[in-house]
């Protein structure tokens, strides 16, 4: 099928470009004319093209694709000392990834997550790195790049949340969740992606939210700080596609049972159960090695952001009320 296509646009884009061509220019408006010709002709391979790639991302959800070797990759994974970003060093090792290098603030989870790595028989490094603190970040890639070398997997992961309403936050709180969540991944990818571009060989990962695409009550800082994230990730995918060899990858995952947002609940969490951190993970280096832009955990929450497209907000407002996401931050416990 796809060759199909693929000769069929040739086809018309060929006719277009004969028919262009025979436009005698000295005649009046042959350059009106040419230009209607050079419409027309967009405008038939155009809807053809979208056919094709939705048929094309349609077989690759039934064949296997054949997945990126990691093999020559060193991998950078900010948040990576506990949570999802452990599971992330774990499955990244497990998956033949080169050299692993870990950022957090914690340096004891740092080093017990380096030692198990290591014990995998892959090569491991740690940075204690705070991603909101810009000079830091500059800093510390600097070492990193000496030390290790050229990072081409960078996973932008670390992430806090305050967990509370607007009126109830402190404001030192609400700027760190924007300079970690947010402005940290400026400061990284500022960082690593001049080199990832001359080596024509990177790759940019957000570990994101579904709360970027569905806010609820009592985490405003959190989901301002994932949204602002979201389109940061989504203006740089769309920059990088005349940039050959880096590519860019955004993770949405549900609730996750980390310590992060422990005490969190929904009215029926059988119905909705949280993602376990290894399903994100495997999930998310499978992602990267299959070069997809965007993936939402679980595949449901795709029917969240048709729902958010067509609904009233009033009935939107009766979803989250009904599924218990209006109060399910009012028993939050965890960690900021």
């Amino acid at each position: 099928m796809g060759h199909w296509f693929r000769t069929f646009c040739l086809q018309a884009f060929v006719i277009k470009e004969i028919a262009v061509s025979q436009v005698s220019l000295p005649l009046p408006g042959a350059a009106a004319r040419r230009m209607v010709w050079k419409w027309l002709g967009a405008l038939v391979v155009f809807p053809l093209q979208m056919i094709y790639l939705v048929a094309k991302a349609a077989v690759g959800l039934v064949l296997p694709a054949k997945l990126r070797d990691l093999s020559r990759e060193n991998v950078l994974i900010t948040g990576g000392g506990r949570g999802i970003g452990r599971q992330l060093a774990r499955e990244f090792a497990a998956r033949g990834a080169r050299k692993i290098v870990l950022w957090g603030r914690t340096e004891k989870c740092l080093k017990e997550t380096t030692e198990e790595i290591r014990q995998m028989g892959t090569e491991c490094h740690y940075f204690i790195c705070d991603v909101g603190n810009r000079e830091e970040v500059y800093q510390t890639a600097k070492a990193v790049r000496e030390k290790v070398g050229d990072i081409t997997i960078l996973v932008n992961n670390a992430a806090v949340v305050h967990g509370r309403s607007l009126m109830d936050s402190d404001d030192d709180a609400l700027l760190k969740s924007q300079h970690i969540n947010t402005l940290g991944q400026f400061w990284t990818t500022k960082a690593f992606l001049p080199r990832m571009l001359e080596l024509q060989n990177g790759h940019i990962v957000c570990l994101n939210s579904v709360l970027a695409l569905s806010a609820i009550p009592g985490a405003i800082d959190y989901c301002t700080s994932k949204a602002s994230a979201f389109a940061f990730m989504e203006s740089l995918t769309l920059g990088l596609l005349d940039c050959p060899g880096v590519s860019a990858t955004t993770v949405l995952p549900f609730h996750t049972s980390t310590e992060m947002f422990q005490g969190m609940r929904v009215r029926f969490p059988n119905l909705f159960p949280p993602l376990k951190p290894e399903t994100v993970a495997r999930r998310t280096v499978e992602a990267v090695q299959l070069n997809q832009a965007l993936l939402l955990l679980p595949w449901t929450m795709h029917a969240l952001v048709i729902l958010k497209s067509i609904l009233p907000q009033a009935a939107l407002e009766e979803i989250h009320k009904f599924s218990g996401t209006y109060t399910c931050m009012n028993t939050f416990k965890g960690r900021t």
